[in-house]
């Protein structure tokens, strides 16, 4: 029987895991490149001056939405591919008024941080949607902020559901005090200072993922950052000039292998070029702190971003507490850590992880679900949940509720299960890992 087969029917996918033919994982990983950076690299290069290179780009659903939208705004970007992508930038505050919807399919990186920069452009209009997911997902956390700047924006149940219609105006630098802790709203509010005349500031309280930070100094903005207050302040009207950026593997791609080759009997995987922004490496440090056996090789900088190889290999995990300041760091692969405490010994508590619920689904509620659909003992919390761990998995019918992140840690669970388990709707898992599948297949060992 095959180990990992996916079904066509109608418009979804189903993945079947026999896990009783599985004889470990093996196998050297290449993942795709990271999300956020291929987000903002597009974004970047639209609005420099002259020509950025980006390769190793993530071929997901989501940056074809962010490429889509731009290039309907004016900006030449050539076929997306892993190798090579050139954008010809239009520079700073020249976004064209687009002839029709800009839309930003399942992407809220997409739809929340280019509102940063529609906000600023002055006397054009815009209007901005998404896929019913994204149309149900709170947009409240940035159109606030940039309202205080002077943005004019109007959209569904008092400006907080797209679509949204947004009239270009200038804005004014302020302070921004958030009150969670989330690269999109600190990278959407950096996107629209850059387009004010002085200084704008976005205190959180933690430091979340600093891509934005990183990028915008490589293409020339002004960025200061004093971790002591977790603050981060740009310059408005910088010159930014075109770049050559190379994306490393996304660690939160990573995460599903970590997982996997230590709760899988017999495994050993290699997973090369993952980018260990420290900002990003909660997702290590949790793992290793549940014993773990990981071990980074070939340690390096490529354009600004540390990269390594990761190696791990099967190990007896054991439960712990995820919560606090680690949690912004770690908030994307929660699911896949979920998996983890269903095989440690004793009882995983996370906690401030509230943020779920607003995802491409409430992952916490989908998650407990799921997971005690095949045997778990997962109680949720209003902020997280409670794992019980040691019951084993039975396998069953399975959901991925149309959420990438569901689709791939409910795949890795049904690798331990003890029967066989189907993932209805498993094609979410094409918006962030396209080749996820292909991979899965080539490391099971019969």
């Amino acid at each position: 029987m095959a180990i990992v087969t996916l079904h066509s029917l109608d418009s979804h996918q189903d993945l079947a895991i026999d896990p009783a033919s599985i004889g470990g994982l093996r196998g050297r990983i290449t993942i795709p490149g990271d999300k956020s950076i291929s987000h903002r690299s597009l974004m970047l290069g639209a609005i420099a001056t002259g020509e950025t290179i980006v390769q190793g780009l993530l071929l997901g659903e989501d940056p074809r939405s962010t490429a889509a939208c731009f290039r309907s705004m004016g900006v030449e970007i050539s076929e997306l591919n892993s190798e090579k992508i050139v954008i010809q930038g239009i520079g700073l505050g020249n976004l064209q008024e687009p002839a029709d919807i800009l839309d930003a399919g399942n992407s809220g990186t997409t739809i929340r941080l280019m509102l940063g920069l529609l906000a600023g452009s002055v006397d054009r209009f815009f209007v901005v949607t998404g896929d019913s997911s994204l149309r149900s997902r709170p947009m409240s956390r940035v159109v606030k902020p940039l309202e205080q700047m002077g943005a004019s924006i109007r959209g569904r149940k008092g400006n907080t559901l797209a679509p949204l219609a947004v009239r270009g105006r200038s804005l004014k630098p302020i302070h921004y005090h958030s009150p969670v802790a989330s690269a999109q709203v600190k990278s959407c509010i950096l996107l629209a200072g850059l387009l004010t005349e002085g200084r704008t500031t976005v205190t959180e309280p933690a430091l979340s993922r600093d891509h934005s930070e990183r990028m915008l100094r490589a293409f020339g903005a002004n960025v200061e950052v004093d971790p002591d207050t977790c603050s981060v302040s740009i310059e408005g009207y910088p010159t930014l000039t075109g770049q050559t950026v190379i994306v490393p593997g996304d660690i939160s791609s990573a995460a599903f292998w970590l997982v996997a080759g230590s709760i899988v009997p017999d495994s050993e995987l290699i997973i090369e070029n993952v980018g260990i922004n420290p900002t990003r490496t909660g997702i290590l440090e949790v793992l290793q702190d549940m014993g773990a056996d990981i071990a980074l090789e070939n340690e390096r900088t490529v354009t600004g971003e540390p990269v390594a190889d990761l190696r791990v290999k099967t190990a007896k995990l054991k439960a712990t507490t995820i919560a606090g300041d680690i949690i912004p760091r770690l908030v994307d692969e929660i699911p896949i850590l979920a998996v983890a405490a269903v095989f440690a010994e004793g009882t995983t508590i996370i906690k401030d992880a509230a943020e779920l619920r607003v995802k491409e689904s409430d992952r916490l509620a989908v998650m407990a679900d799921q997971l005690n659909r095949m045997g778990a003992r997962v109680t949720e919390l209003p902020d997280g949940l409670e794992i019980t761990g040691g019951t084993g998995l039975q396998g069953g019918e399975l959901d991925s509720f149309t959420d990438h992140r569901i689709a791939m840690s409910l795949a890795i669970a049904a690798l331990n299960a003890k029967n066989p388990t189907t993932i209805h709707r498993a094609e979410a898992a094409g918006i962030s890992y396209p080749e996820f599948f292909i991979t899965l297949k080539s490391i099971c060992q019969e």
